[in-house]
């Protein structure tokens, strides 16, 4: 049975909110706390980085690598709410996520609380946090998930109270906000949900609420009957539910459902990393429940909105709890039950228009002692249970009922109805006969004559309805057809955001076959103007504005035109960007950002009562068009019509009391968050309000003193903000000077984020061609943006400005290999950083890995690693880097040592690195000793490495293959006299096949070499021969393929830095398999040859082999 008795001692309710029958306070929580290390501070690209299913890009995000060892306590900021049913816990430093969720009546946590904050490198920047609920968007995981949020505590006229969360999301500076509300009453916990889009394009988006719930053996998760299918991510694999009936995430489902273990609704079933995702449901509910401590909740939604329902588990065994502790001090495993809005996948993305807002809600609510549910309501769950001719009847409600009517009937029998009492405490359990044969029985729950929920059996082995059809990898370009389908295809890639296949070939595809095809030309200059281009960007789009109104001016889709309005007005032609939004505000798709657009260049020419007309027909179109709002504001305050501006802001904070430029016009504190303020002041700026501009930017740079810990640094760009109102406000000696004041400013960790950063950095560049500052931040964004050409050149010209800047010199080394794919410039960018920055391991670490990428000696790459004051153990990257080069090099014994003392934090999708170090380490001792005659320190070495500490903070996959180990353990074991025991060591690798390689499964690989052994060692000789036959056909394929990134990848661990060419990955691995089938073949020498080869000097699996063979240990024979 879990223990689930709070582990948190709450603060009690302040006592002039004593008397209320719901209410909402800040009071501080201490909370044991791990915190991350400060993150570093080179811009992080990852451009090809695959994280959840989609671009794992975290510019301009810092990216933290490292997680404190030790912990501290420490106050976090919190949010009680509180009724007679519910206490909650919402972090507005994390996110604001809900932390805590209790049911009242009994003391418990109906919600995992995690009792420590104990981040986990499973973010998207890095730090992330498990349990409660992390409300995650607008992709996975909240790229903000470790920032703070504002807030605001409502309480309404109904007595109910709400904890308002808002931020703008890092990336497209989008607003979300969500509410997390309790009604006087209720045990419903309420989470009320605005998403906003204040940039000018279209964005895609997801929403999960992820649910954690504490689980062990007794627990079961609970979808509704009509889920039949489950999917996992990106639809890539389907399979039955609950009874898989075919293997899933490489686990043999059907081979165990003799014991029941084929079942994914039970965590104690599923052994690794998995995700189920239900398919088709039309019902409205999902959850779970502790059949051992009898409680459970229940998620509920509208499934128009809402189709996302979704398990997540680390997995019930050594990998995955290892991965719980890395997150929990308390030994507690945890689930995540995931609800999806506008989503029921993994990725999958849906649009937010300019000026659209979403409103959605997410109901949950605890209950008790019935089981799991079979239909639930916002109102009531019921659960029919029909056993040994008797129907047990359970029925829970989310708040007090008297005279709650429970029928239950059958087709040919009598309807019973009670009339009984019940609240959310306490259920209604009953138990009523039936007889034998009796068809479907349905029970209905009603209250006042109105039912509140009603369910009929689902008959044992009812039809689970067609089996949904897989996701399909779209074609190459070359492969598709029609110009209709590339485009198709393209738009599928930019929406959900894919991170190794690009929309562009698709699109220029399509303008091969037809050049002015309208939907490819929109959608590359959408793109182009994103990146910054919109010269770029007009071109297209005229073309295909040239096209839509060949025959009439008015079409039926408008995007081009309004796109083409935004090229023209970045490019500085507002009479040509007038007119094309005037034409693109015909069509209703495009009339409120359009209109919005309009009334900016209105109210920036001083057209005030002209902006008020446009502004009133946007809010016509979208009444809840926040940016529209505030300019109304300011237009009436222009006109001096303070009254209407009054009236104005006090229906938007009924409607918004968190959105910061309304804030700021009222006169209220907008927020803490500088990069917000900085949101603020371009808006007032781009409407001609210099001096309000002015003074937000002064109030944003008060609030950077206090910027927390991940979020972007922006002082510098306030500078160069500020300098461009001051131009603009006819002040030019003032804008001369704060430029100047800006390039001598702090610039660490400021990435510029936003397409009104990129033109006040332009600027600054034309405007002084001394400014190295401007450039290199200039520069970052721009490789961001995928133009790494003209990144190059800008980083290249900051340089030569000030030799001194590590940041330029670091990321020409970057743009030096990933775009010119020229590794000697790139070490001697690498070089005058490292020189610059002697006692920066982060570089030290990149240079290394690019040290690898031109084949250096391990040994000399060792040495600079370990140079005085290189910091080589300080990160734990470098840390592992410099252990693996111990090994290689024949120094086993001293990387053991450190592995065995220090702790070390993996990244999700990166697991394995530290573990591989731990089992090369103690293959290479036990080595030594078999060759020395030491069987018995043989085989210790080898049991140690079958059994790594939990300090690494990482186990084994259950599917990876241990095929090596066991041969080893074998042979220890025989060279000691044990010859029953390596038997049994060399079957258990004898019967190994496949591996688990990069998060996916593979039928054959390096592990496959060491089974051909063990069979061999068991005189199986003709099924070692057939296995050899395999790996030989196996490598003769891999060899022929054309290297590509799995389309439907979750995670790439190796897409992090550098890029290397996927034609001498693929080639050096070749080499390698060469080398083993050599020594399969009786060839040694022709073996060492091949690993002698430079191609192979960083390969770890090279340098183990050629120790093993260096020991003389038989790799080709059965012993005597």
């Amino acid at each position: 049975m879990l223990d689930v008795e709070s582990v948190l001692d709450l603060p009690d309710r302040p006592a002039d909110l004593a008397g209320r029958a719901a209410a909402a306070w800040e009071a501080p929580l201490t909370l044991t706390t791990y915190e991350p290390l400060p993150p570093d501070r080179f811009p992080a690209y990852l451009d090809r980085r695959v994280y959840q299913g989609s671009s794992g890009r975290v510019y301009p995000l810092p990216f933290h690598h490292q997680i404190a060892d030790e912990p501290h306590p420490r106050e976090w900021r919190a949010v009680h709410l509180e009724n007679e049913w519910l206490r909650v816990v919402v972090l507005p430093e994390l996110g604001g996520r809900i932390h805590v969720a209790r049911e009242r009546g009994t003391g418990r946590d109906f919600f995992w609380t995690n009792p420590v904050i104990k981040p986990a490198l499973v973010g998207l920047a890095g730090p992330w946090v498990a349990g409660g609920v992390e409300l995650n968007w607008p992709q996975h995981h909240r790229p903000a998930t470790y920032l703070p949020v504002d807030v605001e505590i409502e309480e309404e006229a109904d007595g109910a109270v709400v904890v308002w969360c808002s931020d703008h999301d890092p990336f497209t500076r989008m607003k979300g906000m969500h509410g997390v509300r309790l009604r006087p009453g209720s045990a419903v916990l309420e989470l009320a949900v605005r998403l906003y889009n204040r940039s000018e394009l279209p964005q895609s988006f997801l929403w999960w609420a992820n649910v954690a719930a504490k689980v062990d053996n007794h627990y079961q998760s609970f979808f509704p009957h009509d889920v039949t299918w489950v999917a996992d991510h990106a639809r890539r694999a389907v399979t039955a539910f609950p009874h898989a009936d075919r293997p899933y995430y490489g686990v043999d489902y059907p081979a165990l459902a003799a014991s029941g273990g084929d079942r994914l609704d039970w965590y104690r079933n599923i052994p690794v990393p998995t995700s189920y995702m239900g398919l088709n449901s039309a019902e409205e509910f999902f959850g779970g429940y502790d059949h051992a401590a009898g409680l459970g909740f229940v998620h509920l939604a509208d499934r128009a909105l809402s189709p996302g329902k979704k398990q997540w588990t680390w997995g019930n065994a050594a990998f995955g709890h290892a991965w719980d502790a890395n997150l929990a001090d308390d030994g507690s495993h945890y689930v995540e039950l995931m609800a999806g809005v506008f989503t029921d996948n993994q990725p999958d993305f849906a649009l937010l228009a300019p000026g659209e807002t979403k409103v959605f809600s997410q109901l949950w609510y605890p209950f008790r002692d019935v089981g799991p549910v079979d239909r639930a309501t916002p109102d009531a769950a019921v659960r029919l249970e029909r056993r040994d001719g008797t129907a047990r009847v359970g029925v829970v409600v989310s708040r007090p009922l008297d005279d709650l009517t429970v029928t239950l009937t059958a087709d040919g029998a009598r309807p019973t109805a009670d009339v009984v009492s019940a609240d959310p405490t306490r259920p209604v359990l009953l138990e009523r006969d039936v007889a034998a044969g009796t068809g479907p029985l349905t029970v209905t729950v009603t209250h006042g004559g109105r039912t509140l929920v009603a369910w009929t059996e689902t008959p044992e082995g009812a039809d689970r309805g067609p089996e949904p059809d897989p996701a399909e990898e779209p074609p190459a370009p070359e492969d598709i057809g029609t110009v209709e389908e590339l485009a198709l295809v393209a738009a599928h890639l930019d929406l959900y955001r894919h991170a190794t296949r690009a929309p562009e070939p698709y699109w220029r595809a399509a303008l091969d076959r037809d050049p002015g095809h309208v939907d490819s030309l929109v959608g590359l200059g959408r793109r182009a103007y994103a990146a910054g281009d919109a010269e770029e960007a007009r071109d297209l789009l005229e073309r295909a504005v040239g096209r839509l109104t060949r025959l009439h001016r008015s079409p039926r889709d408008t995007t081009a035109l309004y796109l083409l309005g935004l090229a023209r007005e970045a490019l500085g032609d507002e009479v040509g960007a007038y007119a094309a939004y005037a034409q693109a505000s015909w069509a209703r798709a495009w009339r409120a950002p359009a209109g919005y657009r309009m009334a900016r260049l209105d109210a920036r020419a001083g057209r005030y009562a002209d902006a008020l007309g446009r502004l009133d027909d946007v809010r016509r179109t979208e009444p809840d068009h926040l940016q529209a709002l505030a300019l109304t504001v300011v237009c009436h305050g222009r006109l001096r019509r303070h009254d209407a501006a009054a009236a104005v802001l006090a229906a938007a904070r009924s409607l918004d009391p968190l959105d910061a430029w309304l804030r700021h016009l009222d006169g209220r504190p907008a927020t803490d968050d500088a990069q917000t303020l900085l949101d603020v002041a371009i808006e007032l700026a781009d409407v001609g309000e210099h001096d309000a501009a002015l003074a937000c930017l002064d109030e944003a740079e008060a609030r950077e003193d206090h910027r927390p810990a991940g979020q972007t640094a922006v002082r510098p760009l306030l500078a160069y903000h500020r300098a461009h109102v001051l131009r603009l406000s006819g002040r030019p000696e003032e804008a001369a000077a704060e430029r100047a004041r800006a390039q001598g400013l702090d610039a660490t960790w400021c990435f510029p984020g936003r397409l009104a950063d990129v033109a006040v950095l332009r600027e600054a560049a034309d405007a002084d061609p001394r400014d190295a500052r401007a450039r290199s931040l200039l520069g970052h964004w721009t490789y961001a943006a995928g133009r790494r050409a003209d990144a190059l050149a800008l980083w290249r010209a900051a340089a030569d400005l000030d030799p001194d800047d590590v940041v330029a010199w670091r990321n020409i080394g970057l743009a030096a290999v990933n775009h010119e794919r020229d590794l000697a410039t790139a070490a001697d960018a690498y070089e005058r950083a490292c020189a610059a920055a002697p006692g920066d391991a982060r570089l030290r670490y990149e240079r290394d890995q690019l040290a690898a990428l031109t084949g250096a000696a391990p040994a000399a790459r060792l040495t600079r690693l370990l140079e005085p004051g290189a910091g080589a153990l300080d990160r734990d990257d470098l840390a592992v880097e410099a252990l693996h080069l111990m090994i290689t090099v024949g120094r086993s014994a001293e990387a053991l040592t450190i592995l065995g003392g220090r702790r070390l934090h993996p990244w999700e999708g990166g697991e394995g690195q530290a573990l591989l170090a731990w089992d090369r380490a103690h293959v290479h001792r036990a080595l030594d000793a078999l060759a020395d005659g030491r069987a018995g320190d043989a085989v210790g070495h080898v049991r140690a490495a079958l059994a790594p500490p939990p300090n690494l903070g990482e186990a084994r996959h259950p599917l990876a293959s241990t095929a090596h180990l066991h041969l080893l353990l074998g042979d220890a074991l025989a060279a000691a006299g044990a010859h029953d025991g390596a038997a049994d060591a060399w079957r258990t690798a004898a019967d190994q096949r496949g591996d688990f390689v990069e998060m996916s499964t593979q039928e054959h690989g390096e592990q496959t070499f060491w089974t051909v052994l063990a069979l061999r060692r068991l005189g199986r000789a003709a099924e070692a021969d057939g296995l050899t036959a395999a790996l030989r056909a196996y490598r003769d394929e891999f060899a022929a393929a054309v290297p590509r990134v799995d389309y439907f990848a979750t995670s790439l661990p190796d897409l992090l830095l550098f890029e290397e060419d996927p034609l001498r990955v693929r080639d050096r691995r070749v080499l390698f398999l060469d080398a083993q089938l050599a020594l399969l073949d009786g060839d040694p020498a022709g073996a060492g040859e091949l690993l002698e080869r430079p191609d192979l000097a960083a390969s770890r699996h090279a340098a183990d082999l050629r120790h093993a063979v260096s020991r003389g240990l038989d790799l080709t024979k059965e012993p005597a």
